[in-house]
């Protein structure tokens, strides 16, 4: 389900979001989602590397399966 939301938007960038959209036959929302959408790809990918980063340096570790397992008492998985 989508949600109507409110954002502010310097007036160049929204002239060049028009723009595109005229060339691409594309409204300023299904642009306006796809950036996000692929920022949101780019952000994962950020956040992945900083919890890589942490392990490595040790700041946080890994628990194999069967270790979440049994801290959570569950049968066998």
């Amino acid at each position: 389900m989508k949600k109507a939301i409110n954002i502010r938007l310097d007036e160049t960038l929204l002239n060049e979001i028009d723009t595109i959209g005229k060339e691409i036959d594309r409204n300023r929302t299904w642009i306006i989602e796809k950036a996000v959408s692929a920022y949101m790809d780019t952000l994962d990918e950020m956040i992945a590397d900083k919890r890589i980063d942490e392990i490595k340096s040790g700041k946080a570790g890994v628990m194999s399966l069967e270790e979440v397992a049994k801290n959570l008492s569950l049968a066998n998985v």
